[in-house]
């Protein structure tokens, strides 16, 4: 019984509860003699006779009743896990935009923003430009400043600062920085670098990870958050906090959207996780 496949009982089932090839031709698509050596192979895969076969039909025998029996309930079970996944797709979902870096904190600390025990979906968007939120792009974003117009709700978050870091132990005369390049440099702090006249620049990349990656193997040096280069034990940093990059974050959501109960509750949740790593964000070096 291992061997017999879903289809095929599918197909006995028709036969069964139609009386014959016909109906079950009628009810499938199949043709009767494709049906037939199908019901053929399952007997053979069974080792029961399943039909009494005679000139008014297919007649189920006793094992064939019996088969039966168990298809029905394996039609219950299937039945049951359709119904199941589709509760999954009718939850409402919220979606979330954020620059990588911050996106890549929400990650490594998602427990605090959503669990599957939550009655709603999460779409986790890493967008480094501004948020449209006439094209509703997001429902919730997280930004580096203050919008000065729109239908938004804002919430003001906690400050983040930037400083230049280096691998551990990588040799403090070589000169090397890295850096975004200035094709995608969208930030102060993805140009910051290629802005200095004394920066030498021996490589550059054109996403947020890579760069990380890069200055953690040793390329050089490069600037990132604080709340990303202090939580790396393999990076120290390689000069103080740049003041002039420090910003205020803030988390905006349409107007409408925020009367969503479950928009509500992840804004809430995004706005405790920063204020618990206030420090951290602020580059005070706060102990994760």
């Amino acid at each position: 019984m291992k061997d017999a496949s879903w289809d095929d009982l599918q197909l006995f089932f028709h036969v069964a509860t139609g009386g014959g090839l016909s109906a079950a031709a009628a009810s499938t698509g199949l043709s009767a003699p494709t049906i037939g050596r199908r019901m053929l192979a399952l007997e053979r895969v069974t080792g029961r006779s399943l039909f009494s076969r005679g000139p008014t039909g297919y007649l189920l025998a006793k094992d064939g009743q019996e088969l039966l029996d168990r298809v029905r309930l394996m039609q219950d079970a299937a039945r049951a896990i359709s119904d199941w996944r589709g509760e999954v797709l009718t939850l409402p979902i919220v979606s979330t935009a954020a620059d990588s870096w911050t996106s890549r904190f929400v990650a490594d600390h998602l427990a605090s923003v959503w669990t599957p025990k939550d009655s709603f979906r999460m779409c986790y968007k890493t967008c480094d430009a501004s948020v449209d939120f006439t094209y509703r792009e997001a429902h919730i974003a997280i930004r580096h400043s203050r919008p000065e117009s729109g239908n938004v709700a804002i919430r003001r978050s906690v400050k983040v600062a930037h400083a230049a870091y280096q691998a551990a132990g990588y040799d403090e005369k070589n000169c090397n920085w890295i850096s975004l390049g200035t094709d995608t440099a969208i930030t102060p702090a993805d140009k910051w670098t290629f802005e200095q006249p004394d920066s030498w620049i021996t490589s550059w990349t054109n996403t947020p990870h890579m760069l990380f990656y890069l200055i953690r193997g040793g390329a050089g040096r490069g600037v990132l958050p604080c709340f990303i280069g202090d939580q790396e034990r393999r990076l120290v940093r390689a000069g103080p906090v740049i003041e002039e990059l420090t910003y205020d974050m803030w988390i905006v959501a349409h107007d409408d959207e925020r009367q969503r109960p479950e928009v509500r509750i992840v804004i809430d949740r995004l706005a405790a996780l920063f204020a618990d790593h206030e420090d951290l964000f602020a580059g005070h070096k706060a102990a994760t």
